[in-house]
């Protein structure tokens, strides 16, 4: 679950969505304006397709990442936390 304080905005959401699909269609429009042979155009074209492509892979990894680390630590976090409660309980006896 995803802390509250973290979730981006609708605006910046659809912002970086405007972003995305502007640069890809500055960069489709220039690879096509290009004055070079089909194969040297397709071979920018490819090149941008994989640049993105590697882009939200390492982006995405990198958020799991982060993610699968700050669940650990809430783990770790209850376990110290029912520890400490267990250990208080039975100092009291």
């Amino acid at each position: 679950m995803q802390d509250p304080a973290t979730k981006h905005s609708h605006p910046w959401t659809l912002f970086t969505m405007i972003s995305f699909g502007v640069s890809a269609a500055m960069m489709a429009i220039g690879i096509f304006n290009l004055e070079a042979s089909f194969a040297a155009k397709g071979f920018y074209a490819m090149a941008a397709f994989m640049l993105v492509h590697s882009s939200v892979s390492l982006t995405k990894t990198l958020r799991d990442r982060e993610e699968a680390v700050k669940f650990h630590n809430r783990i770790e976090d209850a376990r110290t936390e029912k520890l400490l409660m267990d250990v208080g309980t039975s100092n009291k006896v």
